[in-house]
């Protein structure tokens, strides 16, 4: 920086303080005399003044550039900080054991996860730790959390094929129509594990969402033939915690077939399509869709008998972990006041938690439920699944 700069910004730095202070007509005083010293067009002179000692953002073709004015003056803190490094050190950990949830469902779990921890002695703190723990905000969380966060985004790729006719056979029910509170109505879809690369047969998941509880069940199948999908769908039904009593699915051939038509007629099932096109319309399985599949196993190609097996090995441990320790939040209502939509969600629960307090479920289910918990260990569970995955 050459002798000429550095008296400039000495100038600045002794009259920028007197600008800020003045009155219009003082920081007109001001800008000329600053102004003669420097040379400075007008306008840029006065942006010196007006933001000397601050942190200016300029946005150019490059992306984003922090401009420093002057020197910045450090504000001491007035108290000490209330969450430190090493209460922060245990909200990451346990963010990690909850796969990562945002503020509100991870606020919403440490209610119950930190007693269990401690039970099971996967957690040891501090009785001060603990304390913050259990009266962290949500937004706080996401406060602490946010360097950690930005990591991963993937674009997923759709590939469903539209039925045949028979899908006119099928009633059609739209996302607004879904007001079941009994579990046992599933919206199902298929998640292609194409790796970019559609030519030849590759591995598809079936996912399996429940309405009312949010609890999910997947499977991995060979292809999109209707007879693997059937042998998927009945292994899900032997598998869920309570009766199956229906079926949503999109309008893809695989589901729309007169096998399954004549499957769920003669059980009973009530078996509707959504619209073409309208992703709201499942919106349940959607979500699940990149929530269970997506960041388990991502978006490679997986073509082989022995890759099916080990998709199905991940999926029998981690249905315990999402639908035993992972809570979501189900939208209550929807209301559009001019140009914004506000959105009000019921408590943070888990899909077991849904099931406990649901009516339609027997006491007998709901023991077994209760002890299948009480066995399992939320950190080894986790550790299980990054051991599949790797």
């Amino acid at each position: 920086m050459g002798l000429e700069m550095k008296i400039k910004r000495a100038v600045l730095k002794e009259l920028a303080g007197k600008y800020q202070r003045s009155s219009k007509k003082g920081k007109g005083q001001v800008l000329e005399e600053f102004l003669g010293l420097t040379c400075y067009n007008r306008c840029y002179g006065s942006w010196l003044l007006r933001n000397c000692g601050r942190k200016v953002v300029m946005r150019g073709l490059n992306g984003e550039e922090v401009i420093v004015i002057g020197e910045i003056r450090k504000i001491k803190r007035r108290r000490k900080r209330v969450y430190d490094e090493e209460f922060k050190k245990v909200l990451r950990w346990l963010w990690q054991v909850l796969d990562y949830s945002c503020g509100k469902r991870l606020v919403a779990s440490l209610g119950w996860l930190v007693p269990k921890l401690e039970e099971q002695r996967e957690l040891r703190v501090k009785k001060t730790i603990r304390e913050k723990l259990l009266r962290v905000s949500a937004s706080t969380a996401d406060r602490l959390l946010r360097p950690e966060r930005k990591k991963m985004e993937i674009k997923s790729r759709a590939r469903t094929r539209p039925g045949t006719l028979l899908k006119y056979q099928v009633p059609i029910r739209t996302y607004a129509e879904w007001d079941e509170k009994r579990p046992g109505f599933l919206e199902t879809d298929l998640v292609g594990h194409d790796g970019g690369r559609t030519e030849g047969e590759h591995l598809y998941s079936l996912n399996a969402t429940d309405v009312a509880s949010t609890w999910s069940e997947t499977v991995a199948v060979k292809n999109r033939a209707q007879v693997w999908t059937f042998e998927a769908i009945q292994k899900i039904k032997d598998r869920l915690p309570f009766k199956l009593l229906g079926i949503d699915s999109d309008n893809d051939g695989a589901f729309i077939n007169a096998h399954l038509i004549k499957y769920c007629q003669d059980n009973q099932l009530t078996f509707t399509r959504s619209r073409a096109s309208k992703k709201n319309d499942g919106c349940y399985v959607e979500q699940k869709n990149y929530s269970v599949v997506r960041r388990l196993v991502g978006y490679a190609r997986y073509d082989t008998q022995e890759e099916q097996d080990l998709l199905n090995e991940l999926y029998s441990i981690s249905r315990l972990y999402y639908n035993f320790f992972q809570v979501t939040m189900k939208l209550k209502s929807k209301e559009r006041i001019g140009s914004r939509v506000i959105k009000r969600y019921d408590s943070p629960k888990t899909p077991y938690q849904r099931l406990l307090e649901s009516p339609d479920i027997e006491e007998e289910q709901k023991e077994r439920l209760r002890a299948t918990y009480k066995e399992l260990n939320v950190v080894k569970l986790k550790k299980q699944i990054e051991r599949e995955m790797v």
